[in-house]
């Protein structure tokens, strides 16, 4: 099988790129899909508190970004949460290395995932990478309702038919958390997974936690195809 590389990123902050990536990692980790975690967030660096093994590359120093290829040389799933403002960066790099020769290089595919929100700053770094990228790799949309069910701006825009009916972009949605729960979480530095059982979180929200999480996982499923290096790896993604 071929490895397979996920690049989470939208240049824009605050669309959800590190808590799809914290909450995919720990699905990774509770189906035990040996994987590799990379944080590229210096001022965040949110994958790595919850996921403390993730390596850390520095996106201010050009050089780090070569680390997300030699990694793929040793691990053949690697998921990477790319800090804000990092479009232009990895859009560059690809350029000057001559992505799909170091892809066919490695037998690796790149999947772009991608989360938006309701803004259309969200879906114009969709555009600009879609138009950089093409199909040099594949791509999985995700909505995020944290904070809107509704998102007209996307779903009317030429970049959804670009990405959906000709890059054949899978979309997906990251089911809205309680506010409340949100911020437990980050005070305790517990995964959904971790707060099942601890004793911060009582038998209510650990039950609307469980039940977030199995609406995630069954999310997951619908891209599990363009997220694993394993087609076999996706049934464990049925909740």
């Amino acid at each position: 099988m071929p490895k397979q590389i996920n690049l989470i990123i939208n240049g824009k902050g605050g669309v959800g790129k590190s808590f799809f990536a914290v909450n995919l990692v720990q699905y990774l980790k509770d189906c035990g899909v040996v994987h590799c975690a990379i944080d590229s967030d210096h001022e965040n660096s949110t994958l790595k508190r919850f996921h403390p093994e993730a390596e850390f590359i520095n996106l201010e120093h050009r050089r780090e970004i070569d680390r997300v290829f030699t990694a793929a040389e040793t691990c053949d799933l690697l998921i990477v949460d790319c800090r804000a403002a990092s479009t232009d960066l990895f859009v560059d790099f690809f350029e000057e290395v001559g992505l799909a020769e170091v892809l066919h290089s490695l037998d690796a595919r790149l999947t772009v995932v991608c989360p938006i929100n309701h803004e259309a700053d969200s879906v114009e770094q969709l555009r600009i990478l879609s138009e950089a990228l093409h199909d040099a790799c594949g791509w999985v949309v995700v909505k995020n309702e944290a904070h809107s069910d509704t998102f007209k701006i996307y779903d009317g825009s030429r970049t959804r038919r670009q990405v959906v009916d000709v890059l054949q972009a899978r979309e997906i949605a990251m089911p809205r958390m309680y506010d409340w729960l949100v911020t437990a979480l980050n005070e305790h530095n517990a995964t959904v997974t971790s707060a099942l059982t601890h004793p911060a979180f009582n038998l209510l929200d650990r039950q609307r936690l469980k039940s977030w999480q199995s609406r995630f996982y069954r999310q997951l499923y619908r891209a599990a195809d363009l997220l694993l290096n394993n087609p076999y790896l996706a049934e464990r993604f049925v909740a």
